[in-house]
């Protein structure tokens, strides 16, 4: 797939930063706007701290840089401190505690942390043992929040985490996760190949995934999602992981090796070839070719596939968003939901929240009247 430019301006901005300087306020207002809609701000404010005093900033624009600067350290130390703080509660388990995400990013001081801005902590731990994990999290102040019955049911029979949980005092949030993926949806690997893989984060009771597996998840959440408000700056996410990563001997040959074990070529094949024509990341010919080939995308399947994430891939926010960018989120939502479960299972599901969400609009509207 050739180069792709970007249309929003975010992804030329973040590539160079001379561009800024000449930015007209008009201009500046229309970034700021879909930086911050995309949670791409850390990203940016990255790049004018890289370019240093010499690119001169429009006054009007530093109050909003600053409010970053002040979140992004704010962020860092929070994730430090929650991290500690569930170490408390559950290292004396006795199981394995991984981090996943931005959390592990941050522990393990990887440059995927540097300017990410964070919504909770991902924690994944043994199926076997979820069930302890949730009573001592309870024990120590996190609680599940409004949840119906019927949506607590889907969570724990379907889903590869438990209800979001948050701390009563901190309003923290935690995932609780006992897979990568959804059981339900037929890619999920086993988790105790994860595990088996997994390293220890230097001076914490934690581990997080293996590199190849750190990619690997982060393509499979990107690509399994129907959210497109945050697909760019998961795809910075990966960006940061391949050029690091890359730097060691022998991790495209690992990472295509490790793809086909866990049956997740099609991810890896889509991280790969988008995280290149999108972002610019250096993945050689070879391997690009190499992941196309092992995913079983077809050539239809691709273009249908490229049509609708070179528009996901723009930075995201609703004034700006044309009718083809309308329909190509639609259609990623409805396609999440089609990975996510199998047909019977998938239109019980959707049949029950549409008949639940009618009932609950018609009884607020009734006591409105």
């Amino acid at each position: 797939m050739p180069r792709v430019a970007g249309e929003s301006g975010v992804v030329e901005c973040l590539a160079d930063s001379a561009r800024l300087a000449a930015l007209s306020l008009s201009q500046w207002d229309r970034l700021l706007r879909l930086a911050r809609a995309s949670n791409l701000m850390g990203r940016l404010l990255q790049v004018i701290d890289a370019a240093g005093p010499a690119l001169r900033l429009p006054p009007e624009v530093e109050p909003h840089l600053q409010a970053v600067r002040v979140l992004t350290s704010h962020q860092r130390e929070a994730v430090v401190w929650e991290c500690n703080r569930i170490a408390q509660a559950i290292s004396g388990l006795g199981t394995p505690l991984l981090l996943l995400k931005g959390a592990a990013y941050v522990m393990a001081d990887l440059p995927a942390a540097h300017g990410r801005l964070f919504g909770d902590i991902d924690l994944l731990v043994q199926r076997t043992q979820i069930d302890e994990v949730e009573r001592v999290l309870r024990l120590h102040g996190w609680f599940m929040g409004q949840v119906s019955a019927y949506d607590e049911d889907y969570y724990r029979r379907w889903m590869h985490e438990l209800p979001p949980m948050t701390h009563a005092l901190r309003h923290t949030s935690i995932d609780v996760h006992h897979n990568i993926l959804p059981p339900s949806s037929g890619h999920a690997p086993d988790p105790s190949v994860l595990l088996a893989l997994s390293v220890p984060i230097p001076g914490t009771v934690f581990r997080r995934l293996c590199d190849e597996d750190m990619v690997i998840h982060s393509a499979s959440h990107l690509f399994h999602e129907g959210e497109v408000r945050h697909a760019l700056r998961d795809l910075y996410d990966l960006d940061a992981l391949l050029r690091g990563f890359s730097l060691r001997e022998g991790f495209w040959d690992r990472l295509l090796a490790r793809a086909r074990q866990l049956r997740l070529e099609w991810c890896c094949h889509l991280a790969l070839r988008y995280s290149r024509a999108i972002l610019g990341t250096p993945v050689p010919d070879a391997v690009c070719a190499a992941a196309a080939r092992q995913s079983g995308v077809g050539s239809l399947r691709q273009m249908l596939l490229d049509a609708v994430y070179r528009r996901a891939f723009r930075a995201q926010h609703p004034e700006f968003a044309g009718p083809s960018d309308r329909a190509a989120a639609r259609y990623l939502y409805v396609r999440s939901h089609a990975l996510r479960m199998p047909p019977h299972l998938l239109l019980a599901h959707l049949t029950r929240k549409a008949w639940t969400r009618a009932f609950t609009t018609t009884s607020v509207r009734i006591g409105a009247g």
